[in-house]
């Protein structure tokens, strides 16, 4: 019997969801539908990872005080360290699946544990100091999980430089985007060099400039050339980073529609560039 299939928020037909699926899709429409066009015996690791990171990156958001964020991260840097060494899977929806793609080889533990580590910068009361530390904040996170994806679709070691600095471009676009939600929730990710965070707390608006500055001032793409087929859907965020880091380098909106879709769909077919 064929799997019942239905529409994913992007308007692509998909096999019905595993539980890391549906929290891909939910979560992290964007990535979700890069997945896509891995191939098909890759997806569901990838839908795994895309789990991993929402999981590491709401640890602050859900956690009253920095304290209880690093429980969590810790949590899930246990977690990872304890399928290396072939342990019983803890109960979780997303660290049973997780388990397996470490035992199986599918997920790097290390790469893991590196975006574990690189969400701590966030508990930090004192904020980020520089737009350096704010860059390799990012190298860190977004970066980090491009460089996981980019070895469970088997792309050349050699790539992996611009696939982090691609992740990183992503995790800048999808940071500025999201500075008013993050001031609901009272925090602020933005370098304190540049603006201070009770400031963009008390009215996001006073972010405009600093936004638009982080925007103009992003660090260059690394070149991809050579990157497999198989492994471009690890630097298919880059398509979007890019669209959306030009609308906000001139103070528009980011609104996704169907030409961000066909975007990707395009660079799936002739590789990112």
């Amino acid at each position: 019997m064929l799997a019942r299939r239905r529409r994913c928020g992007h308007g692509f037909p998909v096999p019905e969801l595993s539980p890391c699926g549906a929290i891909a899709r939910r979560h992290d429409p964007d990535r979700f539908l890069c997945a896509l066009f891995a191939p098909p015996a890759k997806r569901e690791a990838l839908f795994t990872l895309i789990a991993f990171n929402h999981e590491l990156a709401r640890a602050r958001e859900v956690a009253s005080n920095p304290i209880l964020a690093l429980i969590r991260l810790t949590w899930w840097r246990e977690a990872v360290e304890e399928a290396a060494a072939g342990q019983a899977p803890r109960q979780h929806e997303v660290a049973a699946p997780l388990s397996a793609a470490i035992r199986s080889g599918a997920l790097d533990a290390e790469s893991l544990i590196a975006m574990a580590e690189a969400r701590e910068m966030e508990a930090e009361e004192e904020g980020i100091a520089s737009t350096a530390a704010f860059h390799a904040y990012l190298r860190g996170t977004a970066g980090g999980f491009a460089v996981a994806a980019g070895r469970l679709l088997e792309a050349p070691p050699a790539l992996l430089p611009a696939l982090q600095q691609a992740g990183l471009l992503y995790g800048l676009a999808g940071l500025l985007r999201a500075v008013p939600a993050l001031a609901a929730q009272g925090r602020c990710l933005l370098p304190t060099d540049l603006i201070a965070p009770e400031a963009v707390v008390e009215d996001p608006a006073r972010a405009a400039p600093v936004i638009a500055a982080l925007a103009r001032e992003a660090p260059a793409a690394l070149p991809l050339q050579g990157l497999p087929r198989e492994a471009r859907a690890a630097a298919l965020p880059l398509v979007l980073a890019r669209r959306d880091l030009k609308h906000l380098a001139a103070g528009r909106p980011v609104m996704r529609g169907l030409m961000d879709r066909l975007a990707v769909m395009l660079a799936a077919q002739r590789g990112p560039r």
